[in-house]
């Protein structure tokens, strides 16, 4: 929402985003290495001429010139692209030319890209100096001659526009009711009456709310201005999500959710997306839109310094490259706002104060703010019309010459604006007078008139077929020439002063948390479904998933509003937030009584029942409300019972893991579907309260082996005759007062010394027994590592839902004196803290975990779970955060990811203040040492990350605060609730040279071991108990369920096996395939590769097959697709020639960073 001024706010947050810090690097220093500018359609004829020129003979001129013919193709006259259909025009794409040096399989040739531009290289060149600019606070006094325009006429765009947000002030119901429905109606009605008038619209949310309650009239009237190009359907999500803490998994989810719908419904497929209030944004984001078949992007909420940077070289308008794409196939165009708000006072131009008198909807009469500058809007008629015209012309014609064409984009709207048809009437009647005075004018070289995102980028791309707009040695890009090549991300954004954007990326972190469960929950039901309809083979199996439909489709929309960039923000008002957690509770409770009874399918219990039949099990924990912790459920098997486990695996690799159920007594044991003993461990369960930390309840852990994607049952029996019953740990206690009794049937000792330890085979933690933490880490090949964990606070008095504004630095909480206690077994090792502070309630606890398991990953990492109790006054106005002063020389260098699909480096600047080192961390960071020492944290919700001192890696839990922050929330954040934070941490030594940081601007990658580490985190099992016992006298046949004929390679990642519209199941035509397969295919830094191969025999390299890829299972159909399932022309996806042709052989060969989607059909072998 936008904020219309320093002086005054209409609605919303303040205007320009973060830029992101330090991506990656642009052109090699060595010319050589840096890739040809590829030909575009007058480049041959330049060529030609200038080779003619400077060459020294003919003959080598003509060879040349059948040369470029040969490699490019002739190329198309000038005209071909002015005369095509506005709607049917393709995105111009020349096939990449791909180079894999011999010898080098994919995961070691992601040389990177080659730019102009990276965030990284701005970062270090800018002053960060906020100098006052005048008019343009954040510029300069921008100023023209008049005569750039003779030859180009300045074409200007208006583009109409309202910005509804699905939730913010109020939940997104209360916008509809109040304020979206009346908009849609509005548009519908003001349109129709005036084939000049254009409007673009974002959120299918909104959107298909609408649609419900249309008449057929108005559909039909919505559906005429679509298709005649008045009005454009942008981005088409179903939400405009956030960029900094959502995952890809779920912005993919929301993509195609949106898109979906709007194909079916109305039919269309957007192409351009539209941005401009995310508050940053991930070159994440880009790679899926290309991927999607999107052509153009437009940006709003980035660092003021950048963007003032960036048009001053008038490189505002770019081609955004991933940072390891050498060969331009992730190519997409963007135009970034270059002003402080997206309002109609701060983009018309750069003097705000002029802008808003052309806010109509600010003349007396209506209900928006005046301008806060003292001149207002006043209705134009013939006396004033010409110096009015000429007034805005000015100010069209100084926000031009920050662009490098003549065609200019003035988006024109705010927040949930065009609410009345007299509001509208406002805004179109008086505007086209103004145009009218100016296209009737030839000597003001101008032609300005309403416009959609898409006649922009299309005149804009006509303009630069014709004009030549590079830079001389610049880069740049294939698929449209005249702008600079960028890469790297835009965080963290700074809308003003040092007002620094990074409090989102913690606010509200329990329901951070609860969209990460959702989403995992939500994939592993999409598998289970694809497997029901898969394996059915009539119509009484469907019954089951068709039934859920409903439930599915809710749980998909619950999951894409959440994304919106003030749901998974944390930055929304407490009843807002309320709405969105009660709806993922909602969905996360239908996905579990869903998965519930389609195990009992799966493993061949249940037969053809319909959905109504209760199950016979229940999730291992359960949530009562929308804002507590889970529970997990005790197991209380009595003598000669037993009580069956089910535990699903979501990946598509077998997993070997220690895994832990609650049972009420300890008096147990482990027994396999064979009814085979198996080893276990009980220990006591443990809880955030100091008078009573053992709960009487147990935990037990044995080593499960699940198959990939499949479902493996074990038994909880007791008095199973022949079976060694669960081991107890051995109990250590250190407490001042000696009050904490030895529960039953422990053996405990009282813990002596100022060290203890806990130790496995390959490592030995070392603690401080009177603060209770981490100090160091000692491997078995005797090297050491310095941990130092610290917990702290920062006091902030201007910290709000959005921004993070410390006074100083973080203070250590932890006092000497308070409880410890470790547990010792053979399969886990736990020491858990309660640490003495300064307050009577306690605002956190720990515990940290290592594990015993032969081939399993847990030996190998070091788990932290942090009990976070942000509770009352005494800690408003605070920030709790968890630092690792480690000894890892990273010259306060490191890396964290981007929504979960890639690193980028990160650095900390001493000419921005602390909050502005602080960036998003939504499930890894990782320190490397100049000797190759990695210390890496994988997260399983997204938080924020620092490394402000050598060596120091610092993670935010949670913050409370009172005050607002002056972006129009209107409130702090205060409704904290009790809430779990884990943490895998793993230290690696490279085998070969590493890259020094210092030195390679570019990010690293993760070790195949930390993928396997964060698939494994972020993709946890899922256990499911009987709700019933059963005697073990009577033991069932074994059962499990092994869906694919063999582990997928280690570097391959399903990322959604789903059925997109199982309701119409049985009725789609037989040539559209109904299930979709994505696949992503990890990057690994290859130096770090022993620990992660000791379980992997496969990797990506070579093709799979999709047609043998699952047992007893036929697939048929196989084409590829786009990420959001509605392209099926690979080519202008960008992807590699190969990938469209799997239909033929089902062969997929991926290379490293891409995911991609297939379309396919199983059925049951005959």
């Amino acid at each position: 929402m936008a904020f219309s001024s320093y002086i005054g706010g209409n609605t919303r947050r303040g205007g320009g985003w973060a830029q992101s810090l330090l991506p990656t690097r642009s052109a090699s220093p060595n010319p050589k290495s840096r890739h040809p500018r590829k030909s575009r359609k007058r480049t041959a004829i330049r060529d030609f001429i200038f080779a003619n020129f400077f060459t020294i003979g003919l003959s080598l001129s003509l060879i040349f010139f059948f040369i470029v013919i040969y490699r490019y193709g002739i190329p198309k006259p000038f005209t071909s692209f002015r005369n095509r259909n506005a709607h049917a025009r393709p995105l111009k794409i020349r096939k990449p030319n791909y180079r894999k040096p011999p010898g080098l399989d994919d995961r070691d040739i992601l040389s990177g890209a080659a730019v102009d531009l990276t965030t990284k290289d701005l970062y270090d060149k800018i002053k960060f100096l906020d100098v006052n600019g005048g008019p343009w606070t954040q510029g300069w006094k921008v100023s023209y001659k008049g005569n750039e325009w003779n030859s180009e006429k300045l074409k200007i765009f208006v583009v109409p526009h309202s910005h509804n947000d699905p939730g913010w002030k109020l939940t997104v119901e209360e916008y509809y009711d109040r304020q979206s429905r009346h908009i849609l109606d509005t548009i519908v009605e003001t349109l129709s009456k005036d084939v000049r008038r254009k409007f673009i619209w974002e959120e299918m949310s909104y959107l298909e709310r609408w649609w419900r309650d249309a008449s057929e009239i108005k559909r039909e009237s919505f559906i005429n201005l679509v298709m005649n190009g008045q009005l454009e359907i942008v981005g088409g999500g179903w939400v405009m999500n956030d960029e900094a803490n959502s995952h890809y998994f779920a912005i993919i989810e929301q993509m195609i959710e949106g898109n979906m719908w709007l194909n079916e419904t109305i039919g269309v497929v957007p192409k351009n997306s539209w941005a401009i209030d995310p508050f940053g944004y991930s070159s994440t984001m880009a790679y899926l839109l290309r991927r999607m078949g999107f052509e153009n992007m437009l940006i709003q909420r980035t660092h003021y310094e950048l963007k003032k940077e960036l048009a001053l070289h008038k490189n505002l308008e770019y081609i955004w490259r991933q940072s390891w794409d050498a060969e331009e196939t992730t190519d997409i165009f963007v135009h970034m706002m270059p002003f402080y708000s997206y309002d109609i006072p701060h983009t018309c131009g750069p003097e705000p104060a002029v802008c808003c008198q052309f806010d109509f909807a600010r003349m007396h009469g209506f209900s928006y703010e005046r301008c806060p500058w003292g001149e207002h809007p006043v209705e134009i008629d013939q006396e004033n019309v010409k110096e009015r015209a000429l007034k805005l012309l000015d100010q069209y014609r100084k926000k031009s010459t920050l662009y490098r064409t003549s065609t200019l984009l003035v988006p024109l709207g705010d927040d949930f604006r065009y609410v009345s048809i007299d509001e509208a009437e406002a805004q179109f009647r008086n505007y086209q007078l103004l145009f009218d005075y100016i296209n009737s004018n030839p000597s003001l070289n101008a032609e300005a008139k309403f416009g959609t995102l898409e006649d922009y980028f299309r005149t804009l791309r006509e303009e630069a077929d014709t004009v030549n707009y590079s830079l001389p040695g610049e880069i740049g890009s294939g698929q449209i020439g005249g702008f600079p090549s960028l890469s790297g991300d835009f965080f963290t954004y700074a809308d003003r002063q040092q007002d620094y954007w990074s409090g989102y990326y913690v606010s509200r972190p329990f329901f951070k948390a609860v969209d990460r469960v959702l989403e995992q929950t939500l994939r592993a039901a999409e598998v289970m479904m694809a497997f029901l309809l898969g394996y059915c083979q009539r119509a009484s199996c469907e019954k089951l998933p068709t039934g859920f439909s409903y439930k599915l489709t809710a749980a998909r929309r619950n999951l894409a509003l959440f994304q919106h960039h003030d749901g998974v923000t944390g930055t929304a008002r407490d009843h807002v937030v309320e709405d969105y957690g009660t709806r993922m509770h909602t969905s996360l409770q239908d996905l579990q009584i869903f998965m519930s009874k389609a195990i009992e399918v799966l493993l061949g219990i249940r037969h053809e029942k319909s959905d109504q039949n209760p199950s016979q099990f229940e999730p291992a924990q359960v949530r009562s409300k929308y804002d507590v912790q889970p529970v997990h459920r005790g197991i209380s098997a009595r003598e000669g019972s037993a009580q069956s486990v089910v535990l699903f695996n979501p990946l598509g690799q077998t997993r070997d893991e220690v895994v832990m159920v609650i049972v009420n007594r300890p008096d147990v044991t482990v027994l396999d579907s064979n009814w085979t003993c198996v080893k276990s461990q009980i220990s006591p369960e443990l809880q955030h309260d100091k008078s009573k930390m053992f709960t009487g309840r147990h935990r037990i852990h044995w080593k499960a082996s699940v198959p990939a994607m499949g479902l493996q049952i074990y038994y909880i029996a007791n008095g199973f005759v022949g079976c060694e019953k669960a081991k107890p740990a051995r109990v250590k206690i250190f407490s001042k007062s000696n009050d904490l009794p030895c529960p039953t049937p422990y053996t405990c000792s009282k813990l002596e010394g100022d060290t203890a330890e806990i130790r496995n085979q390959h490592q030995t933690l070392t603690f401080n027994v009177n603060l209770g933490l981490l100090q160091k880490i000692s491997h078995n090949d005797g090297s050491q590592n310095v941990v130092g964990e610290e917990i702290g606070i920062y006091s902030s008095s201007g910290s709000g839902a959005y921004l993070f504004k410390p006074i100083g630095d973080a203070k250590p909480i932890t006092q000497a004196g308070g409880q410890l206690v470790i547990s010792e077994g053979s399969l886990m090792q736990e020491v858990y803290s309660y640490p003495k502070t300064a307050w009577d309630q306690n605002p956190i606890s720990h515990s940290t975990r290592i594990y015993n398991g032969d081939n399993t990953i847990q030996e190998l990492l070091i788990e932290k779970e942090y009990h976070v109790e942000l509770l009352g006054d005494d800690f408003d106005d605070t920030e709790l955060i968890v630092r690792y002063k480690t000894d890892i020389d990273n010259k306060r260098i490191f890396y964290s990811d981007l929504n979960g699909f890639q690193m980028t480096r990160r650095e900390t600047y001493d000419k921005i203040p602390l909050q502005g080192n602080y960036y998003p961390m939504p499930s890894l960071a990782f320190m490397q040492g100049s000797n190759g020492q990695r210390f890496s944290v994988h997260t399983r919700q997204s938080l924020g990350v620092a490394s402000l001192k050598n060596g120091w890696l610092e993670i935010m839990l949670d913050r409370r605060l009172v005050r607002d922050d002056g972006r129009g929330l209107g409130q702090g954040v205060m409704d904290n609730r009790p809430m779990n934070v884990i943490f895998h941490i793993i230290v690696e030594s490279n085998i070969s040279s590493a890259s020094n940081p210092v030195l390679n601007p570019r990010p690293l990658s993760p070790s195949l071991f930390s993928h396997c580490v964060g698939a494994h985190l972020n993709y946890p099992l899922h256990a499911f108990i009987a709700k019933k016992p059963q005697e073990v006298s009577v033991q069932p046949p074994p059962r499990s369920f092994s869906p694919l004929a063999a582990n997928l390679p280690c570097d391959l990642h399903i990322v959604s096996f789903k059925v997109p519209r199982p309701l119409k199941y049985s009725q789609q035509p037989s040539e559209d395939p109904r299930s979709v397969l994505i696949l992503q295919r990890r990057h690994w830094d290859s130096s770090y590769c022993r620990r992660g191969r000791a379980q992997c025999l496969r990797f990506a390299d070579e093709p799979i097959n999709l047609f043998s890829m699952f047992k007893e299972l036929a697939v048929s159909n196989a084409r590829a697709t786009s990420l959001n399932l509605l392209h099926e022309d690979t080519e202008m996806l960008g992807y590699r020639e190969q990938f469209g042709d799997v239909a033929q052989e089902g062969h997929v060969l991926m290379t490293p960073m891409e995911i991609q989607a297939y379309k396919l059909d199983l059925r049951p072998h005959q």
